[in-house]
């Protein structure tokens, strides 16, 4: 060895080699600037002075892991903060069955329930303190928002903009009011520039989703190494997963459509980069609500986030379930690639959000999403609009329950079928390829919440119910409720799932063809030691499937896994009712069986 040379800890990156890669990056995205000193910037803010990133082709996941996405507050009236009454319901009700939690943003706001951050460091004084976060943490793994894109116009980093101070100088981006941006895509009808009085006089300041959103100004610099100490100061709370929220509006150039910049995608590989070097393990999660193929981009090659939203999923499986008719789903799913290992996709139907309509933009026709709005709305629910160009507006997302969003058909209008076809929904995505994730409304089948949207005034709040612990309570124990049956019936469901190798988020997924009215796909296992066939009637009919379509190996025992019980006849029928499902193994080959 070399005098002096210094003996690096095994499996460890040398801080060199760290300082090296994160120029590569910073190099593509800031190439006048001084990239070297930027680097050992974020290198000291994430106290990095040496680390391993994680293995790229590593899965952080399995077939046991769950996710539910509730808000800090949506249990109330408890004599403790509504997070301790949140950690209290979990560990209770969902200990040993989900093992993510996502808390919606829980830092001091202005407005958007949450998503209008004024302190980033801090932790909103109405739900807890970081002492609950972390008792959560104790208990799960913990996915917080990383609101990237903008903050509150009452955030502190703004009030030192307008009066010309660090740090805030420089933070947001102003443009000319006369500035051609025609081309930017915009999620909102409100007008892209806001105007906002300074120390310098009059600006004009970019809010892509509200005026009190101010979009964050990525040309400098100085905002990510900002951000980076935000991911420092969350990962020393005990958070693992971050969910970089509308990413995809973080990079503007004025004349293009600031929508997917290549800057953008450079900026997650560089903080999955820092992320996952300060703690193995850490997941990063790009929400990008937008057309698929725009969304599947933000794996990259395996580089970019870990985990992507499946954002075509709700609007497929409601149109699915309401029309009776499969062949979209089915068609979107047999051109879906396989996520590489170290890659997964969040499999939801209902979030906190409404249900988004671009994602389904060129997988249904316009009269189906016509049909689709329409029944919605026929169904209580309500639509939100974006900006195009001009004066023109288009259907954003519908603002639906899900248990309202599935109480009939197209054809018929609401019937007895809603709690079967809701149950069918979340079986279907219980059984795909990615990791199941559970908005709390939709575990609780929580209804329409009119009396909220008419208190906020937002559309939003239809789905944002804030239930009181003691009244759901009664609920859950009153085994005859709506959402006692759901809730049930999800975790029951569930707890099949965890024990299944075959339903592990990278199992191989194979689409099968039993018309319109079978939505059906065959998973099996890394080792190839379980497959599982399963099956999902979307029809409000009986619908019979033959087995021996199936070619299940005879010389094996078969199950079906729902209603436990033992498939004899390999060349007989499995006979499935309205919107009924089932999950056909191989029996020796599930887990904890020998």
């Amino acid at each position: 060895m070399p005098p002096n040379s210094a003996r690096k800890a095994p499996g460890n990156m040398s801080a060199d080699n760290l300082h090296a890669r994160l120029c590569e990056h910073l190099q593509r995205v800031y190439p006048h600037e001084d990239v070297p000193g930027l680097a050992a910037q974020l290198l000291e803010v994430m106290s990095l002075k040496h680390g391993q990133p994680g293995d790229p082709h590593c899965n952080h996941w399995d077939e046991r892991d769950a996710v539910v996405i509730t808000y800090g507050d949506t249990f109330i009236g408890g004599e403790a903060h509504p997070l301790a009454t949140l950690r209290e319901f979990l560990a209770s009700e969902l200990g040993g069955i989900a093992t993510v939690v996502h808390i919606l943003p829980f830092f001091p706001y202005s407005s958007d329930d949450g998503f209008a951050v004024i302190d980033y460091s801090s932790v909103n004084e109405a739900l807890g303190d970081w002492d609950d976060i972390g008792a959560i943490a104790g208990d799960f793994k913990v996915m917080a928002d990383v609101v990237i894109n903008h903050m509150s116009s009452r955030g502190q980093w703004f009030e030192n903009y307008k009066q010309d101070l660090d740090p805030g100088r420089g933070y947001f981006i102003e443009a000319p009011v006369d500035a051609d941006l025609s081309a930017v895509v915009r999620p909102r009808t409100s007008s892209l520039l806001a105007p906002v009085e300074t120390i310098r006089g009059t600006r004009h300041i970019w809010c892509t989703f509200s005026h009190d959103q101010v979009d964050m100004n990525f040309a400098n610099p100085q905002v990510l190494v900002e951000f980076a100490r935000i991911l420092r100061h969350y990962l020393d709370q005990g958070i693992r997963w971050f969910r970089l929220d509308a990413v995809a509006f973080l990079w503007k150039e004025i004349g293009t459509s600031c929508i997917h910049l290549p800057q953008t995608h450079e900026i997650v590989k560089l903080l999955r980069l820092l992320v996952e070097t300060a703690a193995p393990g850490a997941v990063i999660v790009s929400e990008t609500n937008v057309p698929n193929r725009e969304n599947l981009t933000y794996f990259g090659n395996g580089n970019e986030a870990h985990v992507i939203y499946n954002f075509s999923l709700p609007p497929l499986i409601i149109h699915t379930l309401i029309s009776g008719d499969c062949r979209h789903l089915k068609t979107w799913q047999m051109t879906m690639p396989p996520a590489m290992d170290g890659t997964a996709y969040l499999n939801f139907i209902a979030s906190h959000d409404g249900i988004g309509v671009r994602p389904a933009e060129g997988l249904l026709s316009s009269e189906q999403l016509e049909d689709l709005i329409a029944t919605m709305q026929r169904f209580g629910g309500q639509v939100t609009y974006r900006h195009l160009d001009g004066a023109t507006q288009k259907p954003y997302e519908i603002n639906i329950a899900l248990i309202d969003a599935l109480a009939g058909t197209v054809a018929s209008g609401p019937d007895e079928f809603r709690f079967e076809r809701f149950i069918c929904a979340h079986t279907i995505m219980l059984a795909l390829e990615g990791i199941p994730a559970f908005y709390i409304h939709s575990l609780l089948a929580t209804p329409n919440d009119y009396e909220r949207v008419e208190n906020t005034g937002r559309l939003r709040s239809i789905n944002r119910h804030q239930w009181d612990i003691g009244e759901l309570r009664e609920q859950l124990d009153n085994t005859a409720s709506i959402h006692a049956r759901a809730f049930d019936e999800i975790r029951r469901r569930l707890a099949i799932r965890q024990q299944q190798r075959a339903f592990h988020p990278n199992a191989t997924q194979y689409t099968l063809h039993f018309g319109k009215e079978i939505f059906g796909f065959w998973r099996q296992s890394a080792r190839r030691e379980q497959s599982i066939f399963a099956l999902h009637n979307v029809t409000n009919s009986t619908q019979t499937i033959a087995l021996g379509e199936l070619n299940l190996i005879n010389t094996e025992t078969w199950v079906e896994l729902i209603d436990d019980r033992n498939v004899d006849d390999l060349h007989g029928e499995l006979v499935l009712p309205p919107y009924g499902c089932a999950w056909l193994t191989n029996y020796h080959a599930r887990r904890g069986t020998t």
